[in-house]
């Protein structure tokens, strides 16, 4: 076995006459004892990582990183390197503690201290690697809403996979998401972080609104945010006037806003978003890209619960779009996120009352009243209608009310005519409403927890259209039977529904949204726990 003189001496760490005299202090024991001291210190320090202690004694304790061949070097430079350009990723290099491992380099002196080397690194390797790859947070701990199982690759494939690459650098570049979304993000990251170094957007506007016609200092304000954000071309007018009309509506479409050219409340308080405000969003939003790194489906439904719309997806490009309706921003109704396979649709639904509404909301009005709610029927273990007459709801509680309740297929009915299931445990499905008039507010938080759909109908015909060469006649001949009618998909068809603040569109353009649950801000905060920073403190 042969120690590479280049090891200790790689970034600087020592001055080639010291490595050449640490190497011959080194190998001054007999070599079977060389061998024998670097394959204990491997087996030893690599006992608590099942993983890495299986790989090395597969490979006779063979070393990955401190060997004298040119793969080792090359695995070495393309890690610290891959270590060092973390925050690129919205990572922290020092969680990584590159300056404690080029110390412990630095500092080796024996065989044994290059086993201990070695493991060191693999587990750095192994610990960046799913970091990139699948994110640094387990989202179920930062939030309940957070229930997405993530992809995470196999640990013992990284080291394999890495030791049969013959390019070591390519291979760490392979690691983070390779979607179109997650370089946009890194770019916008970029970017963001360079507007920080000059000094952000400049000052924000100090009043609650500013309507056309008016001029003055804080149109000045408006005026001066909007170009250097990029929504407006420069300008010396101080008046509000048609061109600022259409940079604040470009905005507004941007940001989710209504687009009314009028900087009002609600569109003055998002233009004073600070830029290091967006860069967390963006850093957030490429840990959220991390947690969904695998194949989405060719064709997929994608929900931004944060922008309230639905989209249908094929091919990469968005096919169908419609506004939605999410969960109220309470702790028993927020709609969680995760992704399952859309099976079918039920086409004049009943809808069967969970039992948290039905004991929650439903039985304390029926023991004030046995007909509240008469629309909803009761039903017994049996399946057999309850006469509420008879019944003496005052006796149960919600521990032992023994009834279900179903609302018959009809326009009134909650679920509308139509819903579209991806059986879960979460009783979470997309569904028409009769409550049309929520879908011209800005914000849509109102459900318990099941997705609203604007335009149910239309997303029903691009569903079947795959199956179908009339979708809109086959879907309406079975609405007008008024009869509750499964129709199977015969694709089934991935359903992810997400929660992003920040999202670049078709044409490389940032947009953000509000964070109406506030998971975004949690999970800023657990990334800061774990060490990650903003490029820059101004804004």
């Amino acid at each position: 076995m042969i120690v590479d003189t280049k090891l200790i001496r790689e970034f600087n760490v020592l001055r080639l006459i010291a490595a050449v005299g640490l190497l011959c202090a080194i190998w001054s024991a007999p070599a079977i004892a060389q061998v024998t001291a670097f394959k204990q210190a491997i087996a030893e320090t690599a006992a608590d990582d099942s993983d890495l202690a299986d790989f090395y004694r597969a490979n006779g304790y063979a070393p990955l990183w401190t060997g004298a061949g040119d793969q080792d070097r090359k695995r070495r430079v393309a890690l610290m390197r891959a270590l060092s350009a973390a925050d690129i990723h919205g990572l922290s290099p020092a969680r990584y503690k590159v300056a404690s491992l080029r110390q412990q380099m630095e500092t080796a002196r024996t065989t044994r201290d290059l086993g201990l080397v070695e493991v060191a690194l693999s587990k750095v390797f192994l610990q960046y690697a799913r970091d990139v790859q699948t994110g640094t947070l387990v989202p179920s701990r930062v939030d309940g809403g957070l229930v997405r199982q993530v992809p995470y690759r196999d640990r013992g494939r990284y080291l394999t996979d890495l030791a049969r690459s013959g390019t070591p650098r390519d291979f760490m570049r392979s690691l983070p998401p390779q979607s179109d979304q997650y370089r946009a993000l890194m770019k916008e990251k970029l970017r963001l972080e360079q507007m920080l170094e000059r000094g952000g957007w400049g000052p924000t506007i100090a009043v609650g609104s500013v309507k056309p016609g008016e001029s003055g200092a804080s149109v000045v304000a408006l005026r001066n945010r909007l170009i250097t954000m990029g929504y407006m071309t420069r300008s010396a007018s101080q008046s509000y006037g048609p061109a600022m009309q259409d940079a604040v509506r470009r905005f507004q479409a941007a940001h989710g806003l209504a687009e009314d050219g009028v900087a009002g409340k609600g569109t003055i308080s998002e233009i004073n978003v600070s830029v290091q405000q967006r860069l967390k969003s963006v850093i957030v939003a490429m840990e959220r890209e991390r947690w969904i790194n695998m194949d989405l489906g060719d064709r997929h439904v994608l929900v931004n619960q944060a922008d309230f719309t639905a989209k249908i997806i094929d091919d990469g490009r968005v096919t169908f779009r419609t506004r939605s309706v999410i969960g109220k921003n309470t702790s028993d109704r927020r709609s969680p996120e995760f992704s399952d396979v859309m099976e079918f649709m039920v086409i004049n639904p009943s809808w069967y009352v969970p039992r948290s509404i039905v004991t929650k909301e439903y039985l304390p009005k029926l023991r004030n009243n046995p007909n509240a709610v008469s629309h909803i029927e009761i039903t017994d273990s049996r399946g057999r209608r309850v006469n509420r007459a008879n019944a003496n709801f005052s006796q149960y509680s919600a521990r032992n009310f023994p009834y279900a309740m179903r609302q018959p297929p009809s326009s009134r009915n909650a679920l509308g005519l139509v819903k579209f299931m991806f059986p879960n445990k979460y009783n979470i499905y997309l569904h028409d409403t009769p409550s049309k008039s929520l879908f011209d507010r800005e914000v849509r938080a109102f459900s318990h927890g099941c997705i609203r759909l604007a335009d149910p109908f239309d997303f029903a015909y691009a569903l079947l259209a795959r199956q179908s060469d009339d979708p809109k006649g086959t879907f309406q001949r079975i609405l007008k039977s008024g009869r509750e009618t499964k129709v199977t998909l015969d694709q089934p068809v991935p359903v992810h529904l997400i929660y992003r603040t920040a999202v670049i569109d078709a044409k490389g353009r940032a947009e953000y949204r509000r964070d109406v649950y506030g998971r975004d801000a949690k999970i800023w905060n657990a990334l800061e726990n774990a060490g990650v920073t903003l490029g820059a403190v101004q804004g």
